[in-house]
């Protein structure tokens, strides 16, 4: 059965770039970006891992660890990222997993036979801090993804899980936000004492909580 949002992810250890790590250890008390690539040395994961490594400092900020996974081995990932130097201006600041075995690739479901039938597909998963998946994405290999759009959703999740509100669509950090539904207009006057736009009943927006 495919993981699903509010399950625990799995643990596991693995060598990577930056050495051997226990996965729960590893992401500690903060939030995780888990993303795999189908394989080295292909054109697509090369943008991406260089792109990832550009945006890494915006995670950093929000305690976010980012680890990658591919189904090649270590030995591989240190050679490939001379070439992601070359190629996009940076070297990747973040372990990336040699998941030879499949071991990882298999615990998240990541490779679809019917798709790739030895390679992973493009997977993203956001893990909380209590180790429960907050977020999955799945591309196809020809499709680079939108790590932009993933720090977007970050920043979502971050005040959802602090506030009693929702993101509309589009939203991005610093916009409007709504009231949850649950929350009624008496209990609402105590979080939100400034008070809120109402357009239905259901539809409050109120300006995003510090």
């Amino acid at each position: 059965m495919a993981l699903q949002l509010g399950d625990i992810a799995p643990d596991f250890t693995a060598d990577t770039t930056e050495g051997k790590i226990s996965f729960h250890e590893w992401i500690g008390d903060g939030w995780c970006i888990l993303f795999s690539h189908p394989k080295d040395f292909t054109p697509v994961c090369t943008t991406e891992l260089g792109y990832m490594a550009k945006l890494k400092p915006e995670f950093d900020k929000r305690n976010v660890k980012v680890l990658a996974v591919s189904v090649d081995p270590v030995s591989d990932h240190h050679v490939w990222a001379k070439d992601i130097k070359d190629t996009q201006g940076v070297l990747p600041n973040y372990p990336l997993v040699g998941d030879e075995d499949r071991k990882v690739a298999s615990l998240y479901g990541m490779i679809h036979p019917n798709a790739l039938d030895s390679l992973t597909v493009r997977t993203v998963f956001v893990i909380g801090p209590d180790k429960k998946i907050k977020l999955t994405l799945t591309y196809p290999a020809s499709t680079g993804r939108n790590f932009d759009e993933v720090l977007r959703v970050i920043d979502s999740l971050q005040l959802t899980a602090k506030h009693s509100v929702a993101t509309p669509v589009n939203w991005k950090h610093g916009d409007e936000v709504i009231i949850v539904p649950s929350l009624n207009d008496e209990a609402a006057k105590a979080k939100f004492p400034n008070g809120w736009r109402t357009e239905k009943p259901y539809l409050r927006y109120v300006p995003q909580p510090k």
